[in-house]
């Protein structure tokens, strides 16, 4: 792990004096406040996600004295329960939360369905979100040279196993190509591969734990994905499985991705930070304020946090923009009306999502269906109430 890295990494552990935010509203009016403190989830100890949520915390401390606690946690049902519950304000989440939105794989069962999360922002860097790590002496040069590998499978984390499942898409292969290993966290199966008990798990280019691959024996290489000109079918077979990934080539990330040896690959913002829509609107607007306002404290903490820049943000993605953070775009002249008829449509998704969920419970509890049968009943009702609004319904089993 590089300096940077490990030093971002200690600052999760700070805890520091408190003081409400200059310039907010009078202390009487609770719903216009910073919280003292603020609650923050994110992916293990290591991960590129919870380091950038550590080292924005670490700003938000010294410059507006607001205390983040970042809380790990080893898959996305584990990781997003607390925002859900209301012990947590912000999530520094993976793609899972678009997962929570579709309420599918983990979220498809009886005590999740659709979510409605908000985005405030997301780190678009220069690096690659979510691709196959590799021990070095696989010679895994390319996501097609994965078969006959022990590749990882985190359990009740859909958002890792549904990106590894694309890239194997992409190369024409599928789980029975290659010798699938369960770990119980993503930390585990990091760890794993350090190791040598497995070869092959889903990371950032610029996570923390793949920095500590590339320092150890095995070394570090990211199968690479062919561009969409080289191999339209392999992009094909990947965006049917997941499609929030857009190509990209990453020159940030452990050895020896570099400049000079830039990786081909996969991308989405990560982490996104994510609320749900409950969440007061000046709440979340001071907050999307200082993790664009405060960049220049943090930005040298990790490889990609210069990915939080305003200027980087794709505002027309898959999840809606929260309704502070909306304000701050406004305010800063990046909001469109364009931006803005593409938001309303994916509110509008997560209501009919909703809508499609009350009404499959109601007749799940009329027939009797059991809850091991649920989600296959579903998603049929799913994809039917998303078609009928002239929604994409993405999957539909």
């Amino acid at each position: 792990m590089s300096p940077k890295v490990r030093a971002a990494a200690s600052v999760a552990a700070l805890v520091v004096a408190v003081v409400l935010l200059i310039g907010l509203a009078p202390p009487g009016d609770a719903q216009t406040r910073m919280p003292r403190t603020l609650v923050w989830t994110a992916y293990d100890v290591g991960s590129a996600g919870y380091i950038q949520a550590a080292s924005i915390g670490h700003a938000m401390a010294q410059k507006a004295g607001i205390t983040v606690r970042v809380i790990p946690a080893g898959n996305d049902v584990s990781r997003q329960a607390p925002l859900a519950a209301g012990r947590a304000q912000f999530g520094a989440l993976g793609i899972a939360s678009f997962l929570s939105q579709e309420a599918v794989f983990e979220f498809a069962g009886t005590d999740w369905g659709p979510q409605p999360v908000r985005i405030l922002a997301a780190a678009w860097g220069d690096f690659n979100t979510g691709n196959v790590a590799a021990g070095g002496d696989t010679g895994a040069k390319t996501v097609f040279d994965l078969k006959g590998k022990r590749v990882a499978w985190v359990v009740g984390a859909p958002a890792l196993n549904q990106n590894m499942t694309a890239f194997l898409a992409c190369a024409n292969l599928t789980w029975n190509d290659v010798k699938k290993m369960d770990f119980p966290s993503w930390g585990a199966a990091g760890r794993a591969v350090i190791e040598g008990t497995a070869d092959a798990y889903i990371a950032s280019t610029n996570s923390g734990v793949v920095y500590e691959l590339a320092a150890s024996p095995r070394k570090y290489i990211a199968p690479a994905v062919p561009s969409p000109q080289e191999d339209p079918a392999c992009w094909q077979r990947l965006k049917k499985v997941a499609p929030y990934f857009e190509y990209n080539v990453a020159t940030v990330g452990a050895a020896p991705i570099s400049k000079d040896n830039p990786h081909k690959g996969a991308t989405y913002g990560y982490p996104i930070v994510t609320a749900y829509a409950s969440q007061p609107e000046e709440v979340v607007y001071q907050q999307a304020k200082l993790i664009y306002e405060l960049l220049p404290d943090y930005v040298g903490a990790h490889p990609g946090n210069d990915g939080f820049d305003l200027k980087k943000q794709r505002l027309k993605w898959v999840m809606p923009y929260h309704a502070g953070a909306v304000r701050y775009f406004k305010e800063k002249g990046v909001w469109t009306e364009e931006i803005d008829r593409h938001n309303q449509m994916l509110v509008r998704r997560q209501e009919t999502l909703q809508a499609a969920w009350e009404r499959a419970q109601a007749e799940a509890s009329e027939k009797k269906i059991k809850a091991s049968d649920y989600p296959k009943h579903w998603m049929k009702v799913r994809a039917a109430a998303l078609r009928a609004a002239g929604l994409e319904p993405f999957w539909e089993e």
